[in-house]
């Protein structure tokens, strides 16, 4: 089990200009950028135990994240092309 955030910066290393850009620019990126770092918290908080649960709800949390990163990945993807 990881104890370590996975922040957006840190997920897409290379993509910092452009999530900076699509927070900006883009209403539904920011919103599933904030989400993300919601769900990303309460993970982590559950991880380190300051918030526990049930082992369901860490996976679903986990599903949860994993979705909204993949979508962030899209619209990432999508800007680079877009911008190319």
């Amino acid at each position: 089990m990881s104890h370590v955030p996975h922040e957006l910066h840190e997920e897409f290393p290379e993509a910092a200009e452009a999530i900076h850009a699509l927070k900006g620019a883009n209403a539904h990126f920011a919103r599933l950028a904030d989400e993300y770092h919601s769900v990303n918290r309460q993970i982590h908080r559950v991880e380190t135990e300051i918030e526990p649960t049930s082992d369901e709800a860490l996976e679903e949390l986990k599903k949860q994240r994993l979705y909204l990163k993949d979508e962030i990945a899209a619209m990432i993807a999508t800007s680079r092309n877009v911008g190319a």
